[in-house]
């Protein structure tokens, strides 16, 4: 024999219950029992009517009409005309049932436990004998049974305990009797003994099943629904959750009872004793694998099976000194909460004695807490004990799985990738069979927890990256457009999938949660809301994605002073920008600290030498205890760009106007030729070289006569380069005479550090330095006499993009 069992959305309407009779019908068994759950959504409207009859509210009759239209019209639809007179003579005399109930509520204006149970246990009953006189006409040899005549429970109205010995009676010997290969009974309803209608409680229709399964022997049960098998995750908040081919029956109840609604936690408890297998299976897929739970087999199975959570937890606390060493302390405090009715969800003791904590359901709060201080009154009037404390907004994650206590590190590397992405841990709980890890952690931070976990347990090490653009020019074009170019590869031989879910610019700001299109974001752009650089934060910070990063594509002071508020939420920074590490050392010390605290990346490469790997040599240099003596540079593209095109057949305004056009230039060219630029760089390879040092520590050599520099607009620079040609065209020669090249040097050596034009020979490395490109000479430890030299293209927005984009690699191999 075989027990299958349909829920709501398999009986939903007219076209979903055909499915039913399809699967019924090509089942090979040769006996059949099919229990059904009411049509979709009808339970929740048969509670509404009674709580809406109880408080008086004639509203109540609109829900009966709705209730009525439902089973009147799957009859029709489902049944040939010829058929439907007496069934729907039947069904219209239950409504008619229902609908005296329902007026003796509201006379009373009274909901009493018992007659929500006989009002409630409709939507079973109707939806059974529809179902069974539709599969009747269809052909099939079938029988309805009413499930109260076979289930027999006490009177406890809501959630009734079921008398097995009974029950067991009841089923065997109705089932040893019926001859009809399918019987068709109504799931979650039962009776008592005195024969008043009582119920399984909510998701009973699988329990239903499971008595009935466990009762007759069956061969298997199984349990009929609108996914495909129970899942690795919750798949409506982890999109690359999959389903469990085979679960033993102790990993489904640990995920049954995390949450996972597939299957109502009692279900595997009848059938767990006799070893009956049950399968999970979707209706609208029914070829699909689906999840079979039975018993543990030893064999090639994944260390975690699955991953689960509950929603609305508090925690309550009581701790004091007067609770070392004392027995009987614990045993008072759960008889309370058990008087109480407070069902406990989790449980932690410090090995001290010192402290208990518990998870209970959040609406069992304020019970709990008046129940345990009225208890220990005297203990904490006397300062033995504490008054209870209590926190809210809280949930449960769990990681589940039989093979777990076989594996060292699994606690220790749940953890450390929930703290890589700044999830606080409340509270811990595992069980000495080690097939269940549980931490308490605030619910806002449940969705990220779980594809936290999901993606390190479950997805080949394929790690997602969240990205968040602000500044989307010329640099962030190219970077954005580099991104699209190589998600491919990044996946496939990186294991990275990197996703933009936030843009913005200095008039508007978009975000998409499932990822920006990279093909039309300019578009999407346009139509996003206002940009507010404290808005995009706040967005990011709401949307709390694992492995976000904020990537500052900027040249803006204001955006440089968020970093640390990213980074003090475990959002890694990477930014262009070099306003943030080239301010006081106080700050840049304080980013660098904040970023080590809460383990968010901070990266800047870009910052030196566009996508050159300069800083990211340096600190490989010292890491592995080598230690910097001096550093020459050629830092600037754009002063290289201009001193390798200047001479004495052009102009030095020509040659300047020219960077600016080309983009190897600030807007405002003045940045780049003060040489502020070039300190800011120098000053930054300082203090990664671990040495403490302003921006007015910098000796500044400037070249450029007082007036350029006194300038307030592009216009009245440009007309003081022409004022002062002769000066530079001087310059130009007298470096010819000396058969040198003119360079923009940095240098830093013994604490001092300066940046200035000189004079470079023939034969030293300056000197055949090409276009724009940037380099940079580290004199160390190991390397005094000859140095280690990065050469290459140090300006342009291609290459300062694809410098982005390797600290983006970076943060994604960390």
């Amino acid at each position: 024999m075989k027990v299958l069992k349909f829920g709501g959305t398999s009986v939903a309407n007219p076209k979903n219950i055909e499915l039913v009779k399809s699967i019924v019908a090509h089942s090979s068994d040769n006996k059949l029992a099919v229990v059904v759950s009411a049509f979709g959504g009808i339970t929740d409207l048969l509670l509404q009517a009674a709580e809406k009859a109880s408080l008086q509210d004639g509203s109540y009759t609109d829900i009966v009409r709705e209730i009525e239209s439902r089973h009147l019209g799957a009859t029709k639809e489902l049944l040939p005309i010829n058929s439907q007179s007496a069934v729907l003579s039947k069904v219209k005399s239950e409504l008619n049932h229902l609908e005296s109930l329902l007026e003796g509520a509201f006379s009373i204006g009274e909901l009493t436990p018992k007659l929500s149970d006989k009002i409630v246990s409709y939507g079973e009953l109707l939806s059974s004998y529809i179902i069974s006189e539709y599969f009747s006409v269809e052909g099939m040899d079938v029988v309805f049974k009413d499930s109260r005549e076979l289930i027999k429970t006490n009177e406890r109205y809501g959630n009734a305990v079921v008398d097995f010995g009974a029950t067991d009676i009841n089923c065997s010997g109705f089932f040893e009797k019926n001859k009809a290969k399918v019987t068709v009974l109504g799931g979650f309803i039962a009776s008592s003994e005195n024969g008043n209608t009582t119920t399984l409680g909510r998701g009973g229709s699988d329990y239903s099943a499971a008595i009935i399964a466990s009762a007759t022997t069956a061969d298997v049960l199984e349990i009929w629904t609108d996914v495909s098998g129970m899942f690795t995750a919750n798949p409506s908040i982890v999109k690359q959750a999959k389903a469990i081919p085979a679960l033993s029956y102790q990993e489904a109840m640990e995920l049954s009872h995390f949450g996972a609604s597939v299957l109502y936690p009692p279900t595997i408890q009848p059938v767990l004793s006799k070893g009956i297998p049950i399968h999970i299976k979707n209706t609208f897929e029914p070829d699909v694998q689906g999840t079979l739970i039975a018993k543990a087999q030893d064999g090639d199975k994944r260390v975690v099976s699955g991953i689960s959570s509950i929603e609305n937890i508090g925690l309550l606390s009581l701790e004091g000194p007067g609770m070392v060493g004392i027995p009987g302390i614990s045993s008072r405090f759960f008889d309370e909460l058990s008087r109480a009715g407070v069902n406990v969800v989790l449980i932690t003791q410090a090995s001290s004695e010192h402290s208990i904590c518990i998870g209970v359901s959040e609406k069992d709060i304020e019970n709990a807490v008046e129940k345990i201080n009225t208890a220990f009154a005297f203990e904490i009037a006397q300062g033995k004990i504490y008054p209870v404390g209590s926190e809210t907004g809280l949930a449960i994650i769990a990681l589940i799985g039989d093979q777990m206590k076989s594996h060292q590190g699994l606690s220790g590397k749940m953890f450390s990738t929930l703290g890589k992405n700044n999830v606080n841990i409340r509270a811990i709980a595992q069980g000495a069979s080690e097939r269940n890890i549980s931490a308490v952690i605030k619910s806002e931070d449940v969705k990220k927890a779980l594809n936290t976990l999901h993606e390190e347990f479950f997805e080949e090490n394929i790690k997602q990256l969240n990205l968040f653009v602000m500044g989307v020019g010329n640099v962030g074009s190219k970077f954005l457009n580099q991104i699209r170019q190589q998600r491919k590869f990044l996946k496939e031989h990186l294991k990275l999938n990197v996703r933009v879910i936030g843009i913005s610019n200095s008039r508007t700001m978009a975000f998409d949660g499932g990822g920006i299109s990279l093909e039309n974001w300019e578009s999407n752009l346009a139509k996003g809301q206002k940009a507010d650089k404290a808005k995009f934060f706040e967005t990011v910070q709401k949307l709390n994605y694992r492995n976000s990063i904020f990537i500052d594509n900027t040249a803006s002071n204001e955006v440089a002073s968020t970093y640390e508020s990213y980074l003090a939420n475990s959002i890694s920074v990477v930014t262009c920008n070099k306003i943030a590490c080239s301010s006081e050392y106080q700050n840049y010390r304080k980013l660098k600290n904040t970023a080590r605290e809460y383990n968010a990346p901070f990266l800047f490469e870009t910052n030196v030498g566009a996508g050159l790997p300069i800083i990211d040599t340096l600190k490989n240099l010292i890491a592995s205890g080598d230690k910097i003596l001096k550093i020459q540079a050629v830092l600037s593209g754009s002063l290289n760009f201009v001193f390798n095109n200047f001479n004495d057949r052009t102009t030095f305004h020509d040659v300047v106007k020219r960077a600016q056009e080309e983009g190897y230039t600030e807007p405002d060219p003045k940045i780049d030729l003060s040489g502020i630029d070039v300190m800011r760089k120098i000053l930054i390879l300082a203090r990664e070289s671990g040495n403490r040092l302003e921006i007015d520590d910098i000796e500044n050599k400037s070249f450029l006569p007082q007036e350029s520099l006194d300038t307030k607009s592009n216009d009245g620079f440009f007309e003081s380069l022409k004022k002062y040609e002769a000066d530079f065209q001087k310059l130009y020669s007298d470096a010819v005479e000396t058969n040198s090249k003119l360079k923009y040097v940095a240098q830093y050596e013994d604490g001092k550090a300066s940046v200035g034009l000189q004079q470079i020979p023939k034969g030293h490395d300056f000197y055949n330095l090409e276009g724009s490109d940037n380099i940079v000479l580290f004199y160390t430890e190991r390397y005094p006499n000859q140095p280690l030299i990065i050469k290459g293209a140090g300006a342009g927005a291609d290459v300062t993009a694809s410098g982005i984009f390797a600290d983006i690699i970076r943060i994604g191999n960390f």
